[in-house]
């Protein structure tokens, strides 16, 4: 098979694989925007690279009026990429995503304004992501930052700097936490076995000081 009819149908199995409300490909490939927005972004892509530049931007740009989903054909997507929902998501034209990698509406894989030590822009600007990653709807990940393997952003995380492999990262700034769910997908990067420690130090703190006033109290009533 040619690879590039192999590597649509990974996409296609991807959402199969993943989304339990598409049960064929036939379907799939009528009802998921997600599917046609990656279908339009590989086109755009080959085109991109044969250095017909602008055209490549005028197809990637129907696909934003399609869909709502915003990929530039310069941007480089591995294997069985999905895109669940769609709408609100942009990729940026640095950005590099790995194999297996999952995004929910309204993320961002922005870019942010870098100098090299010699004062000029770097053209690296866009996030790199790596195999097997979950990121959660509006999620905005920016700058030439490393989102490692195995890794999952909840929904709402806004991620500035690297995040190793296999950690799950809410929040903002976005920041760890003690997930058991690292090995399974779990939808929007987060489920209830997620153990937050930032928060919960906060509601620990917050109970201190709750009986502290108590305390507070108690002693000015013995005065």
């Amino acid at each position: 098979m040619n690879p590039k009819y192999k590597i649509i149908l990974n996409d296609l199995d991807a959402i199969l694989d993943r989304d339990p409300a598409t049960n064929s490909r036939f379907e799939a490939v009528l009802c998921s925007p997600g599917f046609h927005s990656i279908c339009i972004y590989r086109l755009s892509h080959w085109i991109w690279q044969k250095n017909f530049h602008l055209t490549a931007r005028v197809i990637s740009q129907i696909a934003r009026f399609l869909t709502g989903i915003e990929i530039h054909p310069a941007a480089r997507i591995g294997k069985g990429f999905m895109i669940d929902h769609g709408m609100g998501i942009v990729i940026g034209e640095t950005a590099e995503i790995g194999n297996n990698v999952t995004l929910y509406h309204d993320v961002t894989l922005g870019g942010t304004t870098v100098f090299d030590k010699h004062g000029k822009i770097q053209t690296k600007r866009h996030p790199t992501i790596g195999n097997n990653v979950i990121i959660g709807s509006g999620a905005q990940i920016l700058g030439p930052i490393k989102i490692g393997n195995n890794c999952k952003v909840g929904s709402n995380a806004i991620v500035v700097k690297d995040v190793a492999p296999n950690t799950t990262v809410v929040g903002f700034p976005a920041h760890k936490t003690n997930s058991s769910a690292t090995n399974k997908f779990c939808s929007y990067g987060v489920d209830s076995q997620n153990t937050d420690e930032l928060y919960n130090t906060i509601l620990h703190l917050s109970e201190d000081i709750h009986n502290l006033r108590q305390e507070i109290s108690e002693l000015k009533k013995i005065k």
